[in-house]
């Protein structure tokens, strides 16, 4: 077994997907890359879909939003879409490159390259493949009933009908849960985590995480939380949003109890160390967070799929939100004046968010490679 790992820049949440899963591929021995799929278009265009993506939902949510609706629609005319077409145009360039570095197996935590695995299954079927799309979102993405891969996985069993709703055929279905990385699987004291951070250990500390791109009004919830929780601590993770973080240290300049982090790789530290979470609900960030047990407020979500995270999230007990920062910023105030609560929702993560999706994504794989493998003749 040797796998491909086809990611793309369209979110952070999608790279890290495909870390989790070589991480664990790599500790059973499997040879494994990760590449960026629209590379095989072009570099150019690569960069090109991820800034769209990123400036779109950054500065016209809206126009974001019609566009994942007119996505949803087309997915629906049984048509090829435009997504399949425009996929499809790199298929050629990605089957050689399969074939001439002996990949068995390819794993696609984004609808792209599932597209582009689709088109190359119909237009090269002597090639022998195992194909495997990976959800990183609460919910289906559009186009995906128009793929064709051998095995979905998707983050709960709670959302099984609604894969096979939009076309995904039952028994193809796996319900792993969204994949992971080790680091956050380890769990620090709070006051040990705080130590190595060089953090205070007398106030409560509020962690606030825009996302990669630094999604949402942090400056009106910052704003709120100093007002609404004046004993607290506020630190901001602002993502590559270096106008953001600007915006933030100059406003709070005075404000000694907030402090706006540049990228740090101690996510999962500062996760320990903090009381309490705001996150946008992007798929892959909230697992994470809930696989390290911290009480969440979601807040804005990118119109589309990150709504609704939001309210899978909300409706089992793993998170809260409010319609605005103030309301964001009341919950938190709720959240922290009853411990009971806090504990209730730390619960209600270790049900039903399943920690190592990671290790059983790399089990069905092996599974699946064991069963395709030529059989020896016994004579």
């Amino acid at each position: 077994m040797k796998a491909l790992i086809l990611s793309c820049n369209c979110g952070e949440g999608h790279n890290s997907a495909s870390r989790a899963i070589a991480e664990q591929l790599l500790h059973r021995g499997i040879p494994c890359e990760i590449r960026d799929t629209l590379s095989f278009e072009s570099e150019r265009a690569s960069r090109f879909v991820g800034n769209v993506h990123t400036k779109s939902a950054l500065h016209a949510p809206r126009l974001f939003a019609i566009g994942n609706q007119l996505a949803e629609r087309e997915s629906r005319t049984g048509r090829d879409s435009i997504c399949y077409r425009a996929n499809a145009s790199y298929a050629g360039r990605l089957h050689r490159y399969i074939v001439e570095n002996g990949f068995d197996t390819i794993v696609m935590p984004h609808i792209f390259p599932t597209e582009a695995l689709t088109c190359i299954r119909r237009r090269y079927p002597e090639t022998r493949l195992t194909t495997c799309f990976v959800a990183t979102d609460y919910a289906p993405v559009p186009f995906l009933g128009e793929t064709d891969a051998d095995l979905y996985c998707i983050p709960h069993e709670y959302l099984r009908n609604a894969f096979v709703e939009c076309g995904v055929p039952a028994y193809k279905i796996a319900a792993t849960g969204i994949p992971v990385c080790e680091r956050f699987l380890s769990h620090a004291e709070k006051a040990e985590a705080r130590a190595r951070l060089s953090l205070p250990g007398g106030r409560p500390i509020l962690l606030v995480m825009t996302g990669s791109m630094g999604y949402g009004n942090a400056e009106a919830l910052v704003a709120a939380l100093r007002t609404r929780i004046p004993g607290a601590d506020v630190l901001v993770m602002a993502g590559n949003n270096e106008r953001l973080k600007r915006t933030l240290r100059t406003t709070f300049a005075e404000d000694a109890q907030v402090s706006v982090l540049d990228y740090t790789n101690e996510v999962s530290l500062y996760l320990d160390a903090a009381d309490l979470l705001f996150t946008k609900p992007g798929g892959l960030s909230s697992t994470e967070a809930a696989v390290k047990g911290i009480p969440m407020i979601h807040t804005a979500p990118i119109p589309g799929w990150e709504a609704e995270n939001a309210a899978f999230f909300e409706m089992l007990g793993l998170s809260c939100t409010g319609d605005t920062p103030e309301a964001q910023a009341d919950a938190a105030a709720a959240l922290l004046a009853a411990p009971d609560a806090m504990e209730q929702m730390r619960r209600r993560q270790r049900a039903e968010i399943n920690s190592h999706a990671a290790e059983d994504i790399a089990a069905l794989l092996l599974t699946r490679a064991a069963e395709d493998a030529p059989q020896e003749r016994v004579i």
